[in-house]
């Protein structure tokens, strides 16, 4: 992502944000398998409330991922 840090006097100058991904993995029981996914701290607070098979179903939905 792209922004603009601004200075007390209001100068603008280009910055770029880091995203907030990491490399978890969680165990799918489904599978009886551990995957590893790279996901963002809210992805991995989603998939620690829903668990791992709704959590990807939903992002298939969305189009985030192309299969599960």
């Amino acid at each position: 992502m792209v922004g603009n840090t601004v200075s007390h006097s209001k100068r603008r100058v280009k910055r770029k944000f880091n995203v907030n991904l990491f490399k978890k993995k969680f165990y799918y029981p489904e599978e009886n398998r551990w995957i590893e996914l790279t996901v963002s701290a809210a992805g991995i607070r989603t998939i620690n409330k829903k668990g791992v098979k709704a959590a990807l179903q939903e992002a298939q939905e969305k189009g985030f991922i192309e299969k599960i």
